[in-house]
């Protein structure tokens, strides 16, 4: 035998079929696809246990404070933070373990499992911080990169005008392309943890990720629960006219045209197709594939003035096309 039984753990007959799939080699599979996977479940293995030792009920769980000091202790480790001030380490461990808690606690139960963090999709994300180069746009995508990290607070800075380390309902309207509707907006901080009717920066991060990540299911649960007016676990064409006023009051602003709500409404049904005819539940929206853009439309102006000229812009984008052929 060639290979011990160490080796014989990596590369099982399952294995072997998995890398050959995406082999370009009939037959065979590369050396550097094998040295690939093995290193990622070694990396796995050493998270497992780095995680392990933080559990400290051993009943495979970790709690946000359980996560934060992983993650601090994970920082000098990684070639990709090396030129990260310690005075920004504290916003950089928040702004780390705010992603892992929104996606893998949804419904803010205050801690997450192990199994659910080595099986998430961006823990890859996080270990690429191992590397000693990363190409710059990468960088950028990467949620966990010093660049991104610093670019996030740096906007939560920018938006805290009266400078008092908070961010107030005035201040949030800058948020993105400007155009979130108060009305949305006054939900936000109906529904959101709040400080004397203001947001900390961990309340923002929930915030960013939700409407960075629409088309998620937890980032639809987030946002359902700010539509969900009536807490009845359902919207109505009663809620779905309360949000879209705020979108009436933007055309009016801009002197556009009225829409008729029972345009938008039906449009809405029609996407989403719930079970019952006349309540849309978070099921529904999930399952529908359009739960991203029915969102999109109710609460920020520019995306629904995009989506009601959507047909313009891509006939418009179609000639100019045409032209430059």
């Amino acid at each position: 035998m060639l290979a011990g039984e160490k080796f014989r753990r990596y590369l099982t007959a399952i294995t072997f079929a998995r890398l050959l799939a995406s082999s370009s080699n009939p037959g065979k599979i590369s050396v550097i696809s094998l040295f690939n996977y093995t290193m990622r479940k070694v990396w796995l293995q050493q998270t497992r246990i780095g995680l392990s030792l933080y559990d400290y009920t051993g009943q495979g769980f970790l709690s946000e404070s359980d996560m934060e000091s992983y993650i601090l202790e994970l920082i000098p480790t990684f070639p990709q933070l090396e030129g990260l001030e310690k005075s920004f380490h504290s916003f950089y461990v928040c702004t780390t373990v705010r992603k892992f808690f929104f996606f893998l606690d949804p419904l803010r139960t205050g801690r997450i499992r192990i199994r659910d963090v080595l099986t998430c999709s961006f823990l890859d994300d996080l270990l690429e911080l191992r590397d000693e180069e990363i190409p710059k746009d990468a960088q950028e995508l990467n949620w966990f990169s010093a660049p991104s990290a610093l670019s996030v607070y740096g906007h939560y800075l920018n938006l805290d005008k009266d400078h008092n380390g908070m961010l107030s309902k005035k201040e949030l309207i800058g948020y993105g392309s400007g155009t979130l509707t108060p009305i949305f907006l006054e939900r936000v901080f109906a529904e959101c943890l709040t400080y004397d009717g203001e947001m900390d920066y961990k309340t923002y991060l929930d915030f960013v990720l939700a409407l960075e990540n629409r088309a998620e299911p937890q980032s639809l649960h987030y946002l359902f629960r700010i539509l969900d007016v009536e807490h009845k676990g359902y919207l109505t064409a009663f809620t779905l006219n309360y949000f879209f006023k705020g979108i009436q009051e933007e055309l009016s602003a801009h002197r556009a045209e009225p829409i008729n709500f029972d345009d938008v409404k039906d449009e809405i049904f029609d996407m989403v197709k719930p079970a019952d005819p006349t309540r849309i539940t978070l099921k529904d929206l999930i399952n529908c594939g359009h739960g991203e853009t029915v969102v999109s439309i109710l609460i920020e102006f520019h995306k629904f003035w995009a989506y009601e000229n959507r047909e313009v812009m891509v006939t418009s984008t179609a000639s100019e096309d045409t032209h430059n052929l």
